[in-house]
């Protein structure tokens, strides 16, 4: 069959809350290779050519690691390991090559405690053995980003993985400073007293994450210089009545505003190879159009890669997305818009459903003829 020409094609494979795989804790190692293989042979005929695996959901680990206990989304309770023992993240990303798909692997940055006083939590996790790097905040505890040893910490458990693994990418999501709750100060205050060099508070947060995104990158670019580096960022950067820069949108939250993540900044000086905001808006949305937003991202994606994330969970959710012609405009639009690489469909369990028949549009149309890799020249390539 013809190639198509080359396209990041992938699905988000999310293990938090078991929401793709495993289906649920502690269901037996067998089941849990079957569904994995399930899902991965599911996304291959759909046509996709790689997988965002989420191997680090909240300060713990779908592999042993000497820093981070076992998930409690595996085997049901934090830092127990899978019996029969096996390693989750070896099996995944032997099974994800062998089907000629990258395995770009997730890790959430700062979420350290899903639930606080619900959630299983191992004598040995990091929250227990340096309680002072971590703030409460809602139901959960994150990392303090304005702490360096954290901040250490945490670039340390990502060299780990890249030097271990097979990995083809590490890739962030979308919580860097948490979203923010109404009427709660996220509480750094003790913190920036100590380190706020004269910042104003806003400034001061965001040198923080920026500090980490390059530490990230240099540490990933130094153990194997072919695994690339990726953020998904929440869809909007700024909106136009804070920066003329901004998109012509009206998010209450935004990246730089709200969770301090500069990521034009990022994308300008070369510290990720991609970029895959989370467009999850239909065509016309009142506060975030979908074709407002893929033109604005197009235009700022300085030279890097930019796929565009894709909420087919979104299917049926309401009159827009009950329409089956919702999603395949969305996929023409971005492949006649410059600059954009690719997609990546949030979330993987979904695509069982075969909502409003997309799979099949897929299969039959969109991804009917294989598509490789987009190459980066900036990385070089895996011997």
């Amino acid at each position: 069959m013809a190639q198509a020409k080359p396209e990041f094609r992938a699905a988000w494979i999310a293990s938090v809350d078991n929401i793709d795989w495993p289906s649920k804790k502690g269901i037996a190692v067998d089941s849990q290779k079957s569904e994995f293989i399930r899902m991965l042979d599911m996304h291959k005929q759909n046509g996709l050519n790689a997988i965002i695996m989420q191997i680090r959901p909240a300060t713990d680990a779908f592999y042993p690691s000497q820093y981070e206990p076992w998930s409690e989304w595996l085997s049901g309770v934090q830092g127990k390991p899978p019996s029969p023992y096996y390693d989750p993240l070896q099996f995944m990303i032997d099974q994800t090559h062998k089907r000629g798909m990258e395995f770009h692997a997730w890790c959430n940055p700062y979420r350290a405690d899903f639930k606080i006083g619900k959630a299983s939590i191992a004598p040995a996790h990091i929250t227990k053995l340096h309680p002072d790097w971590f703030l409460e905040y809602g139901d959960k505890k994150y990392f303090d980003p304005g702490n360096k040893e954290a901040q250490a910490f945490v670039v340390e458990v990502i060299r780990d993985i890249t030097e271990r693994y097979d990995v083809d990418a590490i890739h962030f999501d979308d919580y860097f400073y948490p979203y923010r709750i109404s009427g709660k100060e996220f509480p750094d205050s003790v913190t920036f007293k100590r380190h706020g060099n004269g910042l104003n508070k806003d400034d001061w947060r965001r040198s923080n994450v920026d500090s980490i995104i390059l530490h990230l990158f240099t540490t990933i670019r130094q153990t194997k210089s072919f695994v690339k580096f990726g953020i998904s960022p929440f869809g909007i950067w700024r909106n136009s009545d804070k920066d003329p820069m901004g998109s012509n949108t009206k998010a209450g939250q935004t990246n730089y505003d709200d969770l301090y993540a500069d990521i034009l900044l990022w994308l300008q000086k070369g510290w990720i190879d991609y970029v895959a905001p989370q467009l999850y808006w239909e065509f016309g949305h009142k506060a975030a159009p979908y074709e407002v937003l893929i033109d604005w991202w197009s235009k700022h994606s300085y030279g890097k890669h930019c796929y565009i994330g894709l909420g087919i969970y979104r299917a049926g959710s309401n009159d827009a997305w009950k329409d089956s012609a919702q999603l395949p405009r969305q996929i023409e639009l971005l492949r006649n818009t410059t600059n954009i690489q690719g997609m990546i469909f949030f979330n993987s369990k979904v695509f069982y459903k075969n909502p409003n028949g997309w799979n099949d549009s897929l299969r039959l149309n969109y991804f009917k003829a294989p598509a490789l890799i987009p190459e980066m020249n900036w990385v070089q390539k895996k011997k």
